[in-house]
Order: C-alpha cells, then structure tokens, then sequence
C-alpha cells in the first residue's frame, strides 16, 4: 500500500460507557464510567499494535467530553480531528448484561454531541492521508452527522484509502429499522471490507443460514471480504468464493463483551495493512482470525474497551494455544 501519515482514520461516536462494577452498601448497582465508541475502540485496538491512526468526530464541552479527549491522548489516537460542542452533551450509553449474557444499552443522545458533526467540521486532509478509512452506521443515524459520514467517505473513497464497515447496528438509536437497512445499505455499496455479526446478517438477509446470507451479500454489492463474528461460535472470513472459519477462545473469566468486536475488527485491520486485500490465502485468512479471536477474547475479561486494549504478546501469547 502507498505511504500514507495514518494508517487508520476512523469517524462516528465517542462517548462514555457505564458498565456494572459491583453492587452499593445499599445495593445499588456501581456504574463505572468507560471511554467508549466502536470507531475509537478499533483505533485504539490499532494503536495498541503499533498502527498510527486518527479520529474524526465530536463531543460536549463538559466533564465526560474532556475525559474522553484525554482518553484518546492515553491511548496515542491522534485527535486533530475531534470537534467540541458547547451546546451539546457528550452521549452516555448505560450498558446492561442480561442473564443470556447479551447486553442492553440505554442511550442518552436526543441529542448527543456525536450527532451534530457537520459536513465542513470534517477535515479533509486527514482522509487524503490514510491508508484505510473505517466507519459504521451510528453517525448515520441523523443529520447532519449523516451527511458528514458520507461526505467522509467519499474524500477516503476519491484518495484511494481502502474502506472498512462495520454496521454495529444499535436500534434504539433509530427511529426505525426500515431507516436503519437504508443506511446499511449504503454502507455496503462503498466498503472495500465489511464486519458483520451474526445477528446483523440474519436480520439484514433475512436467512438463517449464514452462508446463504452472505452469499447474497456478496451477489448484490461484491464485497471484496466479509468479516462474520458469530460470538461463541467464532469467526469466518468470506473471501470470494472461499470461506475460513476459525473456532473462539472462550473464557471463564470473561466479564462482558463490550468492545469485542471492535477489538476483533482492529486485529483484522492490523493484518490487512500487513498483506493488503489482494490473493489472500487461506493460511493468511486463518491466522488474521485466529489473532482477531484470541485479542476479542482477552478484551472480555476487562471492563471498557478503549484504554484496556491488549498487547501484541499476549494476544500471541493466547493465539498460540491453537491446535492446527
């Protein structure tokens, strides 16, 4: 790939996250306030392996926007194009672990900072000198953050970057699915390299089977790679006409999967700017999955994601253990 200043520039949300951490004297449940947002989560994952990136996007000029900027300077994302707003909040999202072990979110974003990002606070020479722009479909949610996103991608698109998507679909932040599939959509028509979740496939193709869903995936918007997380079930890459799974690394001491699959697309990510996306193997599909497994694995048994992210040596470290 050309030389470019970053590696990975990333827009959309940037907020905090309040995960349970315990119970009160009283018995009220502890919430512990996280830095948070899939963009920066696979940022940081990057950044953890060495990668130089850069965010765009926006937060309140308040307590909980400060300590998000200062978070993102932690970290070593480069934050020049992170825009304040005096008249909004920076988004909250409570996040709730079910028995099943799935979460649910609360949002508080009506609206949130994230949303207001306009087309002409995006910096321009941060997309034209990127190697891969990433995105999803929260800064897409509402204008004029959607014509920003999109304005975005296609400074990225017109400078050669290669385009990474990750629907991350969030339903309470839509005011309808209908309005949601519309923007997913468009996603899938730009993105060089989509990461998709199990229950986004089958909720977008409406097929149970997930090969036949992807399959139509691939028939409708010929997406170069189609990155499946399956939770518990692993991961598979759908290459062409070829497709590699690999197998999970679960954890008894797993303690939420906030951030997984942010961490997982960051370790995809930090190989595809190793190898590029042309003739890849089936070995070198493998391993990318087996890596991405092994570092979403570890990020389950830590609280947050953006400042906890693992290191290279034990995410091969974990990685290692793979029977082949």
């Amino acid at each position: 790939m050309a030389e470019k200043r970053y590696d990975v520039v990333a827009l959309g949300e940037l907020l905090i996250d309040f995960t349970e951490n315990g119970v009160s004297a009283q018995g009220n449940p502890l919430l512990e306030a996280n830095p948070g947002g899939a963009p920066c989560n696979v940022l940081a994952m990057l950044q953890s392996l060495g990668h130089r990136t850069a965010f765009i996007g926006k937060v309140g000029d308040d307590i909980f926007g400060r300590r998000l900027s200062a978070a993102l300077d932690e970290v070593g994302i480069d934050q020049s194009g992170l825009v304040t707003d005096a008249a909004a909040h920076t988004t909250l999202a409570f996040v709730e672990k079910r028995a099943d072990g799935d979460r649910d979110f609360s949002f508080y974003r009506d609206p949130g900072a994230d949303m207001l990002l306009r087309a002409e606070e995006v910096q321009e020479k941060l997309l034209k000198d990127t190697v891969i722009f990433h995105f999803g479909t929260l800064s897409m949610t509402h204008e004029p953050a959607r014509t920003a996103t999109k304005k975005a991608i296609a400074v990225a698109k017109e400078n050669g970057a290669l385009l990474s998507f990750d629907p991350n679909l969030r339903e309470p932040l839509w005011e309808s699915l209908d309005a949601a599939r519309e923007q997913v959509h468009f996603g899938m028509q730009q993105c060089d390299v989509l990461k998709i979740s199990d229950n986004e496939l089958v909720w977008f193709t409406g097929e149970e089977d997930y090969n036949a869903g992807i399959c139509l995936l691939q028939k409708e918007y010929g997406i170069p790679l189609i990155l499946l997380s399956m939770g518990c079930d692993g991961s598979r890459a759908y290459y062409g006409k070829r497709m590699v799974e690999a197998a999970p690394f679960l954890q008894e001491t797993t303690i939420e999967t906030t951030g997984a699959g942010d961490t997982f697309m960051g370790s995809c990510l930090h190989f595809l700017l190793k190898w590029g996306l042309e003739e890849l193997s089936d070995g070198q599909l493998r391993e990318m999955l087996v890596y991405a497994n092994a570092a979403a694995s570890i990020i389950t048994t830590r609280k947050g994601a953006l400042r906890v992210m693992p290191k290279a040596d034990e995410i091969e470290a974990l990685a290692g253990k793979t029977k082949e």
